[in-house]
């Protein structure tokens, strides 16, 4: 898997991140540094961490399910884009501005779980895993601390968009993956 398609997983993990992080802004009003550096610390370094958790237990059950990796990647990745499409079109807004380590840490696992699940399709690719998760941890930082001052300066209209893309760039990846293996691509 070459740098672009590292690079397109990173953004795409990301959108979650940074749409909670523009919900952050939101409820924050007048975010500062600190809290940009804080929101994207959590969520950088669990979307980091994750994808290593997810490629050790794929390591671990490789020849079981070696036959079938492919589709495994694809039915994850639709299922992770259409999850973060259908969450975009809904109108839930139970965000706080509260910075606590205890709603951070449940906001930081509940963003990364999607990539814990692209850790588990890494076994089956051709990928460094320490190097991809170290390029989805940065930028989920990066996102994620430009997201909270995105959200107190333009607000939740953007909120929608950015996971709606982040959805189809993961179904689009799961779908290059499938193909590529089937020798369509």
């Amino acid at each position: 898997m070459g740098l672009f398609e590292l690079f397109l997983f990173a953004v795409g993990l990301s959108m979650d991140a940074f749409a909670v992080s523009v919900c952050k802004g939101l409820a924050l009003r007048s975010a500062t540094v600190r809290d940009s550096a804080v929101v994207g610390l959590w969520f950088g370094g669990f979307q980091a961490l994750m994808p290593i958790i997810g490629y050790l237990l794929g390591s671990r059950f490789y020849n079981y399910i070696v036959s079938i990796d492919h589709w495994i990647a694809f039915l994850l990745l639709s299922f992770i884009g259409v999850n973060m499409i259908l969450e975009a079109r809904s109108d839930s807004d139970e965000d706080s501005g509260s910075l606590d380590p205890r709603t951070m840490l449940l906001l930081a696992i509940a963003t990364s779980i999607d990539a814990l699940a692209v850790g588990i399709t890494f076994a089956f690719l051709d990928v460094n895993v320490v190097f991809a998760a170290s390029l989805i941890g940065v930028t989920t930082f990066l996102l994620s601390f430009s997201g909270v001052k995105f959200g107190s300066i333009f607000g939740e209209k953007y909120r929608a968009g950015s996971q709606t893309a982040g959805g189809l760039i993961l179904i689009v990846l799961g779908m290059r993956i499938l193909l590529e293996h089937m020798g369509i691509l």
